[in-house]
């Protein structure tokens, strides 16, 4: 059990260093066009390049850009166009706010929060209220 705590603690360290470089994307605005035609359209590449290049149609290239606007494209598929443009899909899952550690140290203290909350309740009921509610979350609240 110790050792997969340990495990734990040094991957979500490994993966908040992996993470950090992109913290600063989050604060980018896709383009409304999506970045497949706003970077095709900056490179001056026609639509029938791609279409050569994927073995398909400029139709079928022009509907994976509407397909990526609308967020309904796969990850495959805006890899291959993305090679096909010369460049290069880059993906990562970021918390909404802070780390990754901070998020499971959130999770964690809710979870000791509401265990300790509602053995309180209980004990008030039965007249045996231990007080210091935070103190008892803060020393329950099992860290990564």
């Amino acid at each position: 059990m110790k050792h997969d705590a340990q495990f734990r603690k040094l991957r979500l360290r490994q993966l908040d260093r992996a993470l950090s470089v992109f913290a600063q994307a989050r604060h980018s605005q896709r383009p409304r066009s999506g970045w497949l035609a706003a970077i095709r359209e900056a490179q001056g590449i026609p639509l029938r390049q791609i279409a050569k290049t994927l073995a398909v149609t400029p139709q079928a290239v022009q509907k994976l850009q509407v397909s990526e606007a609308n967020d309904a494209i796969s990850l495959k598929c805006l890899r291959q166009a993305a090679e096909a443009m010369g460049c290069e899909l880059v993906y990562a899952l970021l918390p909404r706010s802070g780390t990754l550690t901070d998020a499971v140290e959130d999770s964690q203290r809710q979870s000791a929060a509401e265990r300790i909350l509602a053995a309180e309740h209980t004990m008030v009921l039965e007249d045996q209220g231990a007080g210091d509610v935070q103190k008892r979350i803060a020393e329950e609240q099992v860290l990564p």
